[in-house]
């Protein structure tokens, strides 16, 4: 969600408060542009089985080198926080920038799922889970952000600073499913998120 291009995976003794404990071992996991929550979900389980017999068999062998935490860190940085996310954490604002957009999307899908309301001509409101974006379009100006437009085929919401394209989306009670699915059963004139 934040941009991220590289997460990974820690083991650690444990102390009495969170996440405070020695470190013992640490790999590295790059985050690619189109990774999203499940892509680095699955790469962080394969590595991190293999991670915790490692760190096993180095306690039992008596080799483990701990180092404190604080240690791991350059003067003056802080690790980033990993805060809970609630339903409204997942919701887009689409005052945003379109790379923050794309970034919030890829890092909620395909769960919880980042979400937005589509508003329609008669005031109809929709919950939307929105689960793909394309890459950001070129930066445009006078932009309304929330603004849909469509050719039919694709979908695409402005956001500050330039469009970003829907590529798959699940309204409320209905499955997943691609953007010209959805553009075939829902008109979206006059409509907008």
């Amino acid at each position: 969600m934040n941009g991220e291009t590289e997460t990974g995976v820690t083991t650690f003794f444990l102390k009495h408060e969170i996440d405070t404990g020695d470190v013992i071992q640490q790999k590295s996991l790059p985050i690619g542009r189109k990774d999203n929550v499940e892509t680095i979900h699955d790469g962080l389980m394969m590595m991190g089985a293999g991670m915790v017999i490692e760190t096993v068999d180095a306690i039992i062998a008596g080799t483990v080198k701990p180092i404190p935490q604080s240690e791991m860190l350059t003067a003056g940085e802080k690790p980033t926080p990993a805060p809970k996310i609630f339903k409204d954490t997942c919701r887009i604002d689409w005052n945003w920038c379109a790379e923050k957009v794309y970034n919030h999307v890829r890092g909620l899908s395909p769960y919880p799922a980042a979400w937005t309301e589509i508003v329609d001509a008669a005031g109809k409101v929709y919950a939307v889970k929105i689960f793909e974006t394309g890459e950001p379009e070129a930066p445009s100006a006078n932009l309304v952000p929330g603004t849909l437009t469509t050719d039919g085929k694709r979908l695409r919401v402005a956001c500050a600073d330039a469009k970003i394209e829907i590529l798959s989306l699940q309204m409320a009670g209905k499955r997943r499913m691609p953007t010209a699915d959805f553009l075939r059963g829902f008109n979206i004139e006059g409509c907008h998120c």
